[in-house]
């Protein structure tokens, strides 16, 4: 009886990209990686947007905060960030004017370069992170479908798809 429960439950798991995209025939099962991946990731994506927005960021301003945390109080430069971002199309010279009228971010001077312009977090921004922190905890349990082994593998997966 356990054992059909659980391949009934399998079987529901996978046709949740089936039922997501109404569509049940794929080239390869490559191919429906691909669109699984895709389609998780736009998720996912919404469901941090949807959560940052009651701190009234965007998940484009979080990474930049996070990078700049990320610093330990050391400046770095617009480039620096534009670098390290996950999402490398953004704009990130307006993302940081944004947090800079958020009183979030400020622009420093670099002392070796006058003509460069160093980007540090604010203590105002370094609050609002760990109160996103202690929130986000909450959110992460989406994860929680998934035990810690398997996130690893999908670790290792994702890893070595990008390698």
């Amino acid at each position: 009886m356990y054992i059909h429960i659980f391949v009934f439950e399998i079987l529901l798991t996978q046709m949740e990209l089936e039922k997501e995209i109404q569509q049940t025939n794929f080239k390869s099962q490559k191919h429906k990686a691909v669109l699984n991946i895709l389609f998780t990731a736009s998720w996912l994506g919404c469901q941090q947007q949807r959560f940052l927005k009651e701190h009234d960021i965007s998940p484009q301003q979080y990474n930049v905060l996070r990078i700049l945390r990320g610093q330990k109080g050391n400046p770095i430069t617009v480039n620096g960030i534009q670098e390290r971002m996950i999402d490398r199309s953004s704009n990130a010279s307006r993302l940081i004017d944004k947090l800079k009228e958020k009183k979030l971010t400020e622009r420093v001077i670099c002392e070796n370069d006058r003509r460069q312009v160093d980007i540090v977090i604010t203590k105002l921004g370094l609050e609002l992170l760990k109160e996103i922190d202690i929130e986000m905890e909450d959110e992460e349990n989406t994860f929680g479908k998934i035990t810690i082994k398997e996130a690893e593998e999908l670790n290792r997966i994702l890893d070595k798809l990008r390698g």
